[in-house]
């Protein structure tokens, strides 16, 4: 995937804060000189036609269009209108902008000028398709090459150069392939909203629709209350002092901001006593189901292995459940760093909306919001340290060892970061069970944890540092009382 610091995220970054900004000045009338402005501006791009196509996809979906269900020619003030008159937010998914997709040459190997006819020529002597032969280079039959990549192992020059289509050799599960004219398009059926594909396109051409819009139009509704819930991960994303971040929120109009991490501590007791339950049943292994992406992934792609994940809800449930009883009336909505948080909202009634801290950040700048500004606010529930570090890969494992307290054998194992190959070691472990032994699998979709998911602002890293410290700032979660 590609780093952070890359044109497109910035220009994601700033087609998100000219929409919001758009909302709070003119209530979307200017939308189409948004597109005007941002188009010309971006001497990025190859020509003016992909430029608008790239810009007008991300306005779209930052209005909260799935950008694949809407036609090209449709007028953006129109679609404003729209966008300000939904009452329901529109299906979760990733989609294309065909007029910004480079329509990039699918896998090939190719032999580069690094070739020195060796007299080993190990490439030719293992392909089994026979597809290449020596002269004073090595030739590619392209027509033979089944794209085993053999020959780039074994070459002792590194001279076989693999290539690659970005956004599908990240998609885990096979959701993004080539259309009739070469361009990519995204099965929504089939995608597990990991954004893998989001994070990797250099183009720009795969957006998230956002429910942005949706919520600022709640904010600036005087008779709702709309409470925030907000990830753990939040820690590092908008500056290190996490109570000027919920002062934030509040000056955003949120009248209250509750930390999923309280939810998290549910999560755990709950998993906890779900883990010894299904041991003493003679269970092999359980694994754990926070991730929305994988509890997908295990229920399209690897059907077998959906009787191990566990039946507990992840925090963002509990944590809703907490809200809806303090605050039965109000609109929740979960921030947080992952796009296939959305997928988990449709199917919970108490879920309204769902961002991420991208969209936060553009609403903030919207508005001149300045955390350094701000008095610090608080949470009115302190959750534990084990459930703070959720967000970091292997706290959730960490975090339901803590609670077994000796009642079953915990041996856990993760995956950290869903791939092509751990999708095949899923389907082995439904099969044959967890290796050496274990009983216990977490699984993360995004390598380090939520601190590394699509709707993050900070380099993982870094988040995790701050991360940790607040976490260790925690009670201990058996000290902790949750109702």
């Amino acid at each position: 995937m590609l780093t952070a610091k890359n044109n497109v995220a910035y220009i994601r970054a700033e087609v998100m804060q000219r929409v919001a900004k758009s909302f709070v000045e003119t209530n979307l009338d200017d939308i189409e000189n948004v597109l005007d402005e941002l188009s010309a501006e971006k001497t990025v791009y190859h020509n003016q036609d992909m430029a608008k196509a790239a810009i007008k996809g991300q306005i779209l979906a930052a209005m909260g269009f799935l950008v694949q269900n809407v036609d090209e020619n449709r007028n953006l003030n129109e679609l404003a209108k729209e966008a300000l008159e939904r009452t329901l937010p529109t299906r979760a998914g990733l989609s294309v902008t065909k007029g910004a997709c480079n329509a990039c040459r699918s896998k090939t190997f190719e032999v580069t000028p690094m070739c020195q006819a060796c007299v080993a020529r190990p490439c030719e002597l293992n392909c089994a398709k026979k597809a290449i032969t020596v002269t004073d280079k090595a030739f590619i039959d392209q027509s033979k090459c089944i794209k085993c990549g053999l020959c780039a192992m074994y070459c002792p020059y590194g001279a076989i150069h693999k290539s690659v289509v970005p956004c599908e050799d990240a998609c885990p599960v096979n959701a993004i392939s080539k259309d009739a004219d070469g361009r990519e398009e995204i099965d929504i059926e089939k995608c597990i909203s990991c954004g893998k594909c989001l994070q990797s396109c250099p183009f720009g051409a795969i957006t998230y629709n956002s429910q942005m819009i949706d919520v600022l139009n709640v904010l600036k509704n005087p008779d709702k209350k709309v409470v925030a819930m907000v990830a753990p991960s939040i820690l590092g994303q908008f500056g290190n002092d996490l109570g000027k971040v919920i002062a934030a929120y509040k000056a955003l109009g949120f009248d209250d901001v509750i930390e999923v991490a309280y939810g998290a501590d549910f999560t755990s007791k709950n998993e906890s006593a779900e883990f010894v339950e299904r041991m003493h049943e003679g269970a092999p292994f359980m694994t754990t189901s926070c991730c929305p992406a994988y509890v997908k992934t295990a229920k399209v792609h690897v059907p077998d292995i959906e009787k191990y994940v566990s039946n507990t809800g992840s925090p963002m449930f509990y944590a809703a459940e907490v809200l809806k009883k303090r605050y039965p009336d109000a609109v929740s909505v979960f921030v947080g760093p992952c796009l296939a948080k959305r997928i988990e909202a449709e199917s919970n009634p108490n879920v309204d909306y769902v961002l991420v801290f991208a969209d936060i950040q553009a609403m903030f700048d919207a508005k001149g919001i300045d955390i350094n500004a701000l008095d610090a606010s608080a949470f009115s529930d302190e959750a534990s340290a084990q459930s703070r570090r959720y967000a970091i890969s292997g706290g959730v494992a960490a975090a339901v060892e803590n609670l077994i307290d000796g009642r079953a054998d915990y041996r856990p194992m993760k995956i950290d970061g869903l791939t092509k190959d751990e999708v095949k070691n899923l389907k082995r472990y439904a099969a044959k069970g967890l290796d050496n032994g274990c009983n216990m699998l977490e699984v993360m979709c995004c390598e380090g944890g939520c601190i590394a998911g699509p709707g993050c602002l900070s380099m993982p890293k870094k988040a995790a540092v701050v991360l940790e410290k607040y976490a260790a700032e925690g009670k201990n979660q058996k000290d902790c009382e949750i109702h």
